[in-house]
C-alpha cells in the first residue's frame, strides 16, 4: 500500500527544497532541557504535562535550541495522547487543543528569527503513553489496525495545527510503523519515519533492512532513519536507510548514556560526538540532531560542523 501523495506545493515542496540545499540541524532532547530549567517530569505524562501546566517552559526550551543553531523544532507532543490526558481528567476537546498548542508553542519560539525554523509535530509510539518503557520493546499485543485507531485521532489534531512535518519517531517495530503510515494517510502533511534500534535491528528485533523498506513506497515520507539509539548504532544505520529507502535520512541519537528503567536514571558516559556528522552527511543524512541527553551544547557543536554545508 502506498500513501496518498501530499500536495505538490506547500510544506512538502518547501522542506524538500531546504533539504536539497544541505542538511538541517534538528534540536536535542526536550526533556533534558526542561529538567535543566528546573521542571519536574516525574509525572506519567512526562513533558506533555507542561502543555497544560507550564507552556512557557516548553517555549523557553525550544528557544534554547534555536539559540544553539537548531533549524527544526520537534514539538512536546511525543507523550501527549487523548488517553493519557483522559487519565488526568482532561476531556477530548481540551486534549485536542493541547496537542494543537504544542505546534503553536514551537512557532512562537521561532517567531523572532530572521529565518523561522521548521516545526515537526512529534508522534511518539503507543508505548510512550503507557509510561512503562515499553516503547523500547514494542510488540504490545495490539494489531496494526488497533494501533492505527490509537494514532489517527492525535495525528488529525496535530495536522490541524499546520506543522511543516510530522515526526513519527522512536518507533520500536515494523507493525507500529505500518500503523503510523496508515494513520497519516490523507492528512496533507509530510512525515519522517524514525526507528528506535539496537544494533542492526529494531527494538522489537526486526532487521533494519525490512524496517526501512516499509517507507520506500510512501511518497508522504520525506525522510527515514533512526533516533533514541546509541550513536554507534546510528553510524551503521544511516547508510542502510539511504540504500534501502532511497530517501533523505533523518538521524538523532541519544548521548550514549543508558536509561536504567528500574533505577529511573541514566548510566554510563556520553559518546555523542558532533564530529560523527560528517560521515552521516556523506551517507545521506539531511536531518541531523540529538535525542535524550543531548542538550543545546551538543546541538551547537552539530551546527558548527554543518554550517559550511548549507547552500
Amino acid at each position: 500500500m502506498t500513501s496518498a501523495p501530499v500536495p505538490a506545493s506547500g510544506p512538502a515542496v518547501l522542506l524538500a527544497e531546504a533539504l536539497a540545499r544541505g542538511p538541517l540541524v534538528l534540536d536535542g532532547g526536550l526533556s533534558n532541557q526542561l529538567v535543566a530549567q528546573g521542571c519536574d517530569l516525574s509525572d506519567a505524562l512526562w513533558s506533555a504535562r507542561l502543555l497544560a501546566d507550564g507552556p512557557e517552559q516548553i517555549e523557553r526550551a525550544h528557544a534554547a535550541y534555536l539559540r544553539a543553531g537548531a533549524r527544526v523544532l520537534i514539538t512536546a507532543s511525543y507523550q501527549a495522547t487523548f488517553e493519557g490526558f483522559a487519565s488526568r481528567g482532561i476531556g477530548r476537546a481540551k486534549a485536542a487543543e493541547l496537542l494543537r498548542g504544542s505546534v503553536r508553542l514551537a512557532r512562537r519560539a521561532g517567531a523572532g528569527e530572521a529565518e523561522p525554523p521548521w516545526v515537526a509535530a512529534s508522534v511518539g509510539p503507543y508505548g510512550a503513553m503507557l509510561a512503562d518503557s515499553s516503547e523500547y520493546r514494542g510488540r504490545y499485543g495490539l494489531s496494526v489496525a488497533e494501533l492505527e485507531r490509537f494514532h489517527r485521532p492525535r495525528v488529525t489534531a496535530l495536522a490541524e495545527a499546520g506543522p511543516d512535518a510530522l515526526a513519527l519517531e522512536t518507533v520500536p517495530d515494523v507493525d507500529e510503523a505500518e500503523a503510523l503510515l496508515r494513520a497519516v494517510e490523507g492528512c496533507g502533511v509530510p512525515v519522517w519515519l524514525s526507528y528506535s534500534i539496537s544494533g542492526e535491528r529494531t527494538r522489537a528485533g526486526q532487521p533494519l533492512r525490512e524496517a526501512f523498506a516499509l517507507a520506500a513506497g510512501h511518497d508522504q515520507v520525506i525522510a527515514v532513519g533512526v533516533n533514541c539509539c546509541e550513536p554507534d548504532d546510528a553510524d551503521r544505520a544511516v547508510a542502510l536507510a539511504a540504500e534501502v529507502a532511497r530517501k533523505p535520512v533523518v538521524v538523532y541519537p541519544n548521548s550514549g548514556e543508558r536509561w536504567d528503567a528500574e533505577a529511573r536514571g541514566w548510566r554510563g558516559s556520553p559518546t555523542f560526538d558532533p564530529a560523527r556528522v560528517a560521515s552521516w552527511q556523506a551517507a545521506g543524512a539531511r536531518l541531523i540532531g540529538g535525542c535524550c541527553r543531548v542538550g543545546p551544547d551538543g546541538i551547537a557543536g552539530l551546527a558548527r560542523v554543518l554550517a559550511p554545508s548549507r547552500g
